[in-house]
């Protein structure tokens, strides 16, 4: 009888269903998004969070990480009305701190999860976005590494250090 080698432990290994293997990949690409605004987030400098490049009163690094949260569960409202029902946007003149940006975090990665797990029962299909969940988990993602590479510029011209362990390890993907 042949051995057959184990699966590594970090690696998905879902019983049952070509959907239900689908539904954990995309399940653990947002996770490992979402981990990465939060990594980000925690190496801030505090100093860091109130930069901006504007000289016209454009967002701070603070805010930028509130729009990210913001344009996820906006999307939530035309998606799937239960699930953004739930949460709360950050209102325009909110000045968040690290602590609610990390608790809004939390809970929009949460709201995105849902809409996957919800987006499975229909084919992987959902409200607002005509080509499904997949292109629109990349689209979601996109503009949060867009956001990400502002600001990780915003701090860099502004004199903030955010270590190179962070700066480069949110592209180790398999370590994440």
């Amino acid at each position: 009888m042949p051995k057959t080698k184990a699966k590594p432990s970090n690696t998905l290994s879902p019983e049952g269903s070509e959907n239900n293997m689908l539904l954990l990949q995309l399940i653990e690409a947002w996770r490992i998004n979402n981990r990465i605004n939060l990594l980000l987030l925690d190496a801030i400098p505090e100093a860091g969070l109130s930069s901006t490049l504007s000289t016209r009163g454009g967002r701070t690094v603070a805010l930028q990480f509130a729009h990210m949260h913001n344009v996820r569960i906006g999307w939530l409202e035309h998606m799937a009305k239960e699930i953004f029902k739930k949460y709360s946007k950050f209102n325009k003149n909110d000045i968040p701190d690290r602590r609610k940006l990390k608790v809004a975090f939390e809970q929009s990665g949460n709201a995105i999860e849902e809409l996957i797990q919800l987006s499975s029962k229909n084919k992987f299909q959902v409200k607002a976005f005509k080509r499904g969940i997949i292109p629109w988990l990349g689209y979601l993602m996109t503009h949060d590494a867009h956001h990400r590479g502002n600001i990780l510029l915003t701090l860099k011209q502004t004199g903030h250090q955010v270590p190179d362990s962070v700066k480069w390890g949110m592209w180790e993907w398999d370590k994440l």
